[in-house]
This record gives structure tokens, sequence and C-alpha cells, in this order.
């Protein structure tokens, strides 16, 4: 892969990477997958070796690294598993917002534990009720002396089960009109009074990755644990976004390259009526639709990421590049299966875990209809 914003340095990088991973993630990842967890373990090895949150500043344990370091280290991710989403959650989006919006205190509070490994972070924005209408969350957040009574409950929170820092979206004031007015951030630590776990959600895939329910009853969290401002909470919110998406965007293509890669190798292998099935002309066909798509998708990504590194505006792209390169995923995986035949079909062929994994990409992080539905507003309709 050539990307205009990577160097030699950050392709060494992915070899050492990609050489840690085929030592500590690969031979266990089928494990973890049955497990349904990854264990803390991993994510010591990943604090031992740099690869948490390299981005944040010397100060803060960091390595100062640019984001193309943390473009690699997602990818590599994404080869070994959707299930090793968490990782890219922690670095490139809770984390970013503590070092955004936090004060000097609180980023030397929790920063360098970030790196370290001894904490895991969590964001808590979907409730039960609440999918994508953040403005309306029901979670309430009131002030009394010194701490605020957090009660309410989320869902569907990735490193739910591992998190020790979750940031909670909620309402320090329930009466704000417009309601996205009053939406705060509060950052609550593990063992908080008042703060429990639900059950371990079982999902169609990424089995691997711990996704829990949260509650929150009269749990009192120290004023201190504000972050930023009250009631900027929601724009705090709109501002990471884009770097968020663009992270699904990321991982979706990755799959849909290792999808292609791997069925390319089955279809080469694999013999029907005398010769390599991929000499028949309509997989010849499939694999250069999709070997298209891919190098499409690729393209349009790469553009993508170094605009976002160089800080531009590309909301409407990253949500076009959303949508688009994760629905062009699902394609790929439904395509890919049915070209493994009977074996596509069996839990021990990667592309089974592929199929199961890619489908939420297309509804978090916002869902693919509310992708569209801001590409319109943006283009004026």
């Amino acid at each position: 892969m050539k990307h205009s914003y990577l160097t030699k340095d950050h392709e060494a990088f992915r070899k050492s990477l990609r050489k840690f991973l085929a030592k500590e993630a690969e031979p266990f990842f089928e494990q973890w997958e049955e497990d349904r967890m990854i264990p803390r373990e991993f994510w010591d090895k990943l604090a031992a070796q740099g690869y948490l949150c390299p981005t944040l500043p010397e100060a803060y344990g960091g390595l100062d690294a640019d984001w193309g370091y943390a473009v690699i280290i997602n990818e590599e991710l994404e080869r070994v598993g959707s299930g090793l989403v968490g990782v890219g959650l922690h670095n490139d989006i809770v984390v970013p917002y503590l070092e955004s919006f936090g004060t000097e205190e609180q980023k030397q509070r929790w920063l360098p534990k970030c790196v370290s490994g001894e904490t895991i972070t969590a964001i808590a924005m979907t409730e039960p009720g609440t999918g994508s209408d953040l403005a309306n969350i029901k979670t309430t957040a009131i002030l009394e002396d010194d701490h605020y009574v957090l009660n309410g409950s989320k869902t569907f929170i990735t490193n739910g089960i591992h998190s020790d820092l979750v940031l909670v979206a909620c309402k320090t004031d329930p009466k704000a009109v417009p309601a996205h007015k009053g939406v705060s951030l509060l950052v609550v630590e593990r063992d908080t009074p008042g703060f429990s776990r639900g059950r371990k959600l079982n999902k169609v895939g990424l089995h691997s990755q711990d996704t829990a329910e949260l509650f929150f009853e009269d749990c009192r969290v120290p004023k201190e644990n504000l972050l930023g401002e009250e009631g900027k909470g929601f724009l705090y919110l709109m501002d990471k976004l884009q770097q968020e998406r663009l992270l699904v965007a990321i991982a979706a293509q990755v799959a849909a390259e290792d999808m292609v890669e791997m069925t390319m190798k089955y279809i080469q292998e694999r013999k029907a009526f005398g010769q390599s099935i991929s000499k028949f002309q309509h997989i010849q066909f499939e694999m250069v639709e999709m070997q298209t798509q891919v190098e499409i998708g690729r393209t349009f990504l790469d553009s993508l990421v170094a605009d976002h590194i160089e800080g531009e505006d590309i909301v409407t792209k990253v949500s076009m590049a959303k949508y688009w390169l994760t629905d062009m995923a699902k394609d790929i995986s439904q395509r890919c299966l049915q070209l493994h035949g009977g074996y596509g079909y069996m839990e021990e062929y990667k592309i089974a875990r592929r199929f199961r994994d890619i489908p939420v990409s297309a509804i978090y992080a916002g869902t693919n209809e509310i992708m569209k539905t801001i590409i319109a507003k943006n283009m004026g309709l």
C-alpha cells in the first residue's frame, strides 16, 4: 500500500507492528472469539510496545506521533479481526476527547494511564431508547454541591466490560431548549458508587469485542470530572465524529481488501470440472468487479486521511466514505462467501467471520441513513 501520508518510518513501524501481531494476536484470535473477550494481558502487551495512544504528547506518556501511525495501527488490527476495534476506540476516539477538552489537571491524571494500559476507556452515548438522536438522551446528571448525581442507562458500549474510565453523554440541563444545549460529558471512573455493568451483550459478530450495558443509579460523580463546559457536550461530540467515522471507513476498507485477497487464494486452489474455478469467466468477472471496488475505495479513503491529517473539515466526504465503504464491504462479504461455496459457511474459514462482523459497521458511529441525511443537508437539499 502506497499512501501519500506515509514515510519510510511509517512503513518500518507497520512491519514491526505486523510482526508483533503475528506473534501476540493471530495465533490466539479464534480462541478470543470463542471466549467472547480480548484478554486484558493483550492490552498490556500493546502498551509495552508503544501501541496505545502513540499520538499523545510525550508530556502525557505518548510518542508525539502523527496520525499516520494511528492509521497503521487501525489497519493492522483490522487485518487480524474486527473484534479488536476496541483498541482503536480507546486510542483514537475516547482519548482525543480527554486531550482536546480536558483541563491540564485532568490530562495529567488520566492520560498517562491510558498510554500505559492501566486505564482502558469507553464512550457511552447510545441508550436503550436513543440511538442516533443524541440531543434527546435521557440520562441526567444534576449538580448537588460538589458532585453530579448521574441517573440513566447506556447500551451497546464498546469496551463496556474492560473500561476503567467511561465518557458519559448526559443531560445536565434536562429542560434546555434546544435540547442539545443541555448535553454535557462526564468522566466516570470504574469504582464510582452507583455505577454498574450489565450483561456482556451476545452479538451476531465482533464476538471477541466486549460490548455491555452500563447503569447509573444515583451515581455521584465529582464535579471535577466534568469534561469541558456544561452544555457543550453535543458540540464536542460533533467535533470528534469526523475522526470516528473515518476510522469506521478505514476498517471497512481493510476488511474488504482482506476478503478479496482470501477469496483470490481460495478460487485458485479450489478445483471443479477438472480445473481451478478461477478459470471460469463468471468468477473472473466477480473478482474483477470487487477488485475495482476496493481500488476505488482505497483511493478515496487515502485522500480523506491525508486531508484529515492536514486538519481540513471533510465531514461531508467522510460521511460519504463511511456509508459507501461499509455498504461495499457488506456486498463483498456476501459475494466472497458465495464464491467459497459451502466452505464459506463454515466457521473455520475466515470469510464466515468477516460475513458476521461487517454488518454493524453500517450501524455504529451513526447509521448509514444518518450519513446520507448529513450529506443531503450539506448539499443544500
